[in-house]
Parts: structure tokens; C-alpha cells; sequence
């Protein structure tokens, strides 16, 4: 098994184009790498130096199960809900240094120069990844990315960002769900729009897109394989295509 180090995950960062001062959400598989000196640690310590002080890193911390409804709200406390999007993100959303979203399903961990204005007001997003939402803010301006560590666009929440502003007719439940959410001992009710599970998805067929158009550069760390994606250009390229066939992500 390949032994991977911190540094070398930062050199590899940087050579495919993540560098200082860059806003960057990342979808990961630790063990992707082979074997991690430092774990789960290192790599968001590698991750953290690419982007440098002025930079942010933000990793997905997601909560939503199909079986959140009307019926069946979710509950969310960012302090004590895990995540089930892998190892870096737990850890990362651990660090006393992260500030994590409020949304009761979709929420974000971020760390470094834009993390509280990233996450900001994510609770007040009627649907999970609107444009208000720490997906859209990303893909807001050319200084944003989606970094995929070892995992394919199936991992990319932003397909769904881009599915809500489509207004595709498979994505989202219909009724309202009150969701609690309880953040420094005081708990409020919000009413949200959850997403509609059920419809397989094929986001990597835009794989091959973003790479011909020079939105998608790709290289090895290691074992893994990695992607770094321009965010705004994969939303603007996506949201055409599903305007003209909104079934094209699906299966």
C-alpha cells in the first residue's frame, strides 16, 4: 500500500492548480489514498496549506436520510450531529476551528479566511443548495472549486445546487417539513423544502465536458485520483445542459 504524507498531499494540491487564497469544497475518500501518515488529520492539514491563511476550505457534513418528511422532520444540533460523508469530513467538523451551517439536512464545516461568511445564514435557505446556500456562494465567482478526492461527481452536491435552480421536477418533496434545529442551547422550528430521494443519478456524464472545456483537471496523489473542478464554470456549463434535456442527470 502506498504511504502518503501531508506534505506530499499539499505538493500535489498545489501542482494541479489549488493555490493560496482559493475557496475550495471538497468531497474525499480517506482510504483512496492508500495508506495516510496522520489520517484524516493530515490530509485537512494539507488541504489547509494549499489554500494558505487567506484561503477556505469547506468539506459537505451531511444529515439528510430518506427518511426525513413531513411526517419524519430531521433534528440537527451542529455541535453534536455527525456527518455520514466519510472520515476527513467528521474530523474536519470537529476542529475548533470549523464553523458548520445550520441547515437541518445539507449542512457545511468550513475553516479559514471566508468560513462565517460562507455558512452564514444556511438556515434561512428554503431548499438545501440554493443560491444562498454555501454551494451557491462558491460557485459565485471564478476564486471557487470543487476538489474530489478519490470519489467521482456521484459525490458532488453541487449537481444539486444546479438542480434546484433548474427547477427540475424529480429533486425536491412537495409539502413543507418543520425541521428543529438547536444551536447554542436554544432550538428554533424552520419550515424547508427536502430533497425527494429515489431517482438515480448520473452526474459523472458531464464528466467528460468540464475536462474538454478546461473546467476539470485531474492528476494522482498517491493511489487516489483527484479532481479539481472550476465551481462557477461546472455551474453555468451544467445548468445549460439540464435547461435543455432535465433529465439528462438522471438514470
Amino acid at each position: 500500500m502506498t504511504e502518503v504524507t501531508r506534505e506530499a498531499i499539499s505538493s500535489g494540491l498545489r501542482e494541479l492548480g489549488l493555490m493560496p487564497g482559493a475557496r475550495v469544497l471538497v468531497h474525499s475518500s480517506l482510504s483512496s489514498f492508500g495508506h495516510v501518515v496522520g489520517g484524516a488529520d493530515a490530509v485537512i492539514d494539507a488541504l489547509l496549506d494549499a489554500v494558505g491563511p487567506e484561503g477556505t476550505v469547506m468539506v459537505p457534513t451531511l444529515t439528510a436520510t430518506a427518511a426525513h418528511s413531513p411526517e419524519s422532520p430531521p433534528e440537527f444540533d451542529p455541535e453534536s450531529t455527525p456527518c455520514w460523508t466519510g472520515t476527513i469530513p467528521e474530523t474536519f467538523r470537529q476542529r475548533e476551528t470549523a464553523v458548520r451551517s445550520l441547515h437541518p439536512t445539507h449542512s457545511v464545516a468550513a475553516i479559514g479566511a471566508d468560513a462565517e461568511e460562507l455558512t452564514a445564514q444556511h438556515h434561512l435557505s428554503l431548499t438545501p443548495c440554493d443560491e444562498d446556500s454555501p454551494y451557491g456562494k462558491l460557485a459565485s465567482d471564478d476564486n471557487g472549486f470543487i476538489l474530489l478526492l478519490g470519489v467521482k461527481h456521484q459525490s458532488n452536491t453541487t449537481f444539486h445546487h444546479i438542480e434546484e435552480i433548474a427547477g427540475v421536477d424529480y429533486h425536491m418533496q412537495h409539502g413543507l417539513t418543520a425541521a428543529k434545529i438547536t444551536a447554542r442551547g436554544e432550538t428554533m422550528t424552520l419550515h424547508y423544502l427536502l430533497h425527494q430521494w429515489g431517482t438515480p443519478r448520473r452526474f459523472d456524464v458531464m464528466a467528460p465536458i468540464f475536462t474538454e472545456r478546461g473546467i476539470q483537471r485531474t492528476a494522482q496523489i498517491g493511489e487516489s485520483t483527484v479532481h479539481l473542478v472550476n465551481a462557477r464554470q461546472m455551474v453555468e456549463t451544467t445548468l445549460r445542459c439540464l435547461r435543455a434535456n432535465s433529465r439528462l442527470l438522471c438514470k
